[in-house]
């Protein structure tokens, strides 16, 4: 296990003020930087003396990846926006509040005022042996000591787990899956987007990373399309704390519905797996249901058909069955 220091080891720290200087100090340094956003993933790294990068890439001067903009209906939200201002906008609140609500529920006030909406999204795994220096898997070593027999794995995965069983800890990227946002990837020569479950990379792609962002990528514009703007809305996040907590298990749910039926749906976990999960198969079946009790009861599940819990975290299938129940018979 790694000794914990309270103290930074030596890199070199470049402050850009323009997206493409940010994207050419990227470029030129690759993999031996490191990408500071808000810095609350981030300073972790950097004080536990786990992660030694040569240099540290400082987005806070950028103020192009800062600002929320309404789009054709929609919304373009700058990577660099802090979780306080998304989820205090007035266009946020009003179309979207579904991502309003992610935003509110991260950790506590102090940390979503420096908290960003990309780095709440490219946050890394909070796996503790992972983070504390062992050399499992994700790490580039040879096993996943979170899911030996005798492990703590309580907060761990109980679905799509492929040798690691660390989980995603965003709360923000459920929301935007389920309100099929755009994220917006650039690097020195090509822009890309991304479906925001796109974004994402399970262990069985790439067990060393969490999304699909390369050493000279910046993530720089989230972008909610108005298809579901002002649709009934359900975000709800257990933790065993009231704040600062990372979640156990979170579900973010998008429904319309008219004349007692589902016309469409996009439920959206996080908290269970490598990556958010999307509800495909109950998505699927809740289109053209009543909006009953009992089509609640069956998408809840429908939800856990496969779920492999782990030794300590068997209470999470029966979380995710009543959240999914409760999101459905909330929001339709």
């Amino acid at each position: 296990m790694a000794t914990i220091r309270d103290m930074m080891p030596a890199f070199g720290l470049f402050q850009p003020t323009t997206v493409e200087d940010a994207l050419e100090l990227v470029n030129e340094h690759g993999r031996s930087a490191l990408v500071l956003a808000g810095g609350m993933d981030s300073m972790d790294w950097l004080k536990d003396r786990i992660m030694r990068p040569e240099a540290v890439i400082d987005l806070g001067g950028v103020q192009e990846l800062r600002g929320i903009r309404e789009s054709g209906g929609g919304l373009e939200i700058g990577a660099m926006t802090t979780l306080t201002e998304v989820a205090r906008h007035a266009g946020v609140r009003s179309g979207f509040g579904l991502l309003a609500d992610a935003a509110r529920l991260v950790a506590t006030p102090q940390i979503r005022n420096q908290g960003t909406l990309g780095g709440n999204l490219t946050q890394d795994t909070r796996c503790w042996y992972y983070r504390s220096g062992w050399p499992c898997y994700r790490a580039g070593g040879n096993t996943c000591y979170a899911a030996a027999p005798q492990a703590m794995n309580r907060e761990h995965c109980i679905m799509g787990a492929s040798r690691c069983v660390a989980v995603n800890p965003s709360d923000t990227a459920p929301a935007l899956i389920a309100l099929d946002a755009k994220l917006t990837v650039r690097s020195r020569r090509r822009e890309r987007t991304l479906d925001a479950e796109d974004y994402f990379v399970g262990p069985a792609i790439d067990i060393t990373r969490m999304t699909v962002l390369k050493p000279n990528e910046l993530l720089t514009t989230v972008r909610v399309p108005p298809e579901w703007s002002g649709a009934r809305f359900w975000f709800e996040k257990v933790r065993d704390r009231g704040s600062w907590d990372f979640a156990l298990v979170t579900v973010a749910a998008a429904l319309r519905a008219s004349g007692g039926r589902i016309e469409a749906a996009r439920i959206a976990l996080n908290g269970v797996a490598p990556c958010p999960v999307r509800l495909h198969e109950v998505e699927r079946a809740l289109v053209g249901a009543p909006a009953t009790e009992e089509t609640a009861r069956a998408a809840g599940e429908l939800a856990v058909l496969g779920a492999k819990p782990l030794r300590h975290n068997e209470f999470k299938v029966a979380l995710v069955r009543n959240l999914v129940r409760r999101a459905v018979r909330s929001a339709a």
